[in-house]
């Protein structure tokens, strides 16, 4: 019987892709992450681009369980490292040199000369004790998110790289992983191009959904396995 997490894990995949223009079927999913052999080779990039964002989960999850952690902008690059490994070609992660001219996102974004400093002065007010006194951390999340979008850092997988940073800050204070489902995508493109506010409200009912939806699954009887 899969776990909550192996569930968990094929729905973020599933809606986050989806979000991004990207419809996995359950096939797909299935065989991608328990590491089946490609038969099809025009399969290939489809398995890749999901076994990445599973690793992005995964290296999501170990940070969370260090007992000391500052996010940095390493983090962010590392985790656009781990989903477009194609782009890096031996070298470090770096940011986009141009304004994309197709993307799915149609809120402003940063020129890429701006986006250098931006991020420095997002990360700069996300790691400041003054910021983490005042703030909460739904609203630091949410926040963060919503800045690092619109400053959209990386050519590709900026809105990916974005929404695992929220849930990274929301899994370290203790909250669930907020997985915006698929049917909210236009509500979400539109909050994205209107407030932040916006964007916390579609964050809380994402967040709702995710407690709703581990109840469910232990009052149906299903138990993680064991450790030994």
């Amino acid at each position: 019987m899969a776990s909550y997490i192996e569930l968990l894990d094929m729905s973020w995949v599933l809606h986050d892709s989806a979000l991004e223009g990207v419809v996995y079927t359950k096939d797909e999913l299935t065989a991608a992450l328990k590491d089946d052999v490609i038969s099809d080779t025009s399969l290939i990039p489809v398995y890749d681009e999901i076994r990445n964002h599973k690793r992005a989960l995964e290296f999501v999850r170990t940070i969370v369980a260090k007992k000391r952690f500052q996010f940095s902008l390493d983090v962010a690059k590392e985790l656009f490292a781990i989903l477009a490994p194609e782009e890096l070609d031996g070298k470090a992660p770096k940011y986009r040199k141009d304004m994309p001219l197709h993307r799915l996102y149609f809120h402003e974004i940063s020129a890429p000369d701006k986006i250098s400093y931006k991020m420095r002065q997002l990360v700069q007010w996300m790691t400041d004790p003054a910021t983490k006194r005042s703030t909460h951390p739904v609203r630091l999340a949410a926040r963060a998110h919503f800045q690092m979008i619109h400053i959209y850092p990386f050519q590709k997988h900026s809105g990916k790289v974005a929404r695992l940073v929220m849930n990274l800050l929301l899994m370290r204070s203790g909250y669930p992983p907020a997985v915006i489902h698929q049917t909210q995508r236009q509500m979400y493109y539109d909050a994205l191009k209107n407030s932040e506010d916006r964007v916390m409200v579609i964050i809380n009912k994402a967040l709702g959904a995710s407690v709703e939806s581990a109840i469910q699954f232990y009052e149906a009887g299903h138990r993680e396995p064991q450790r030994t």
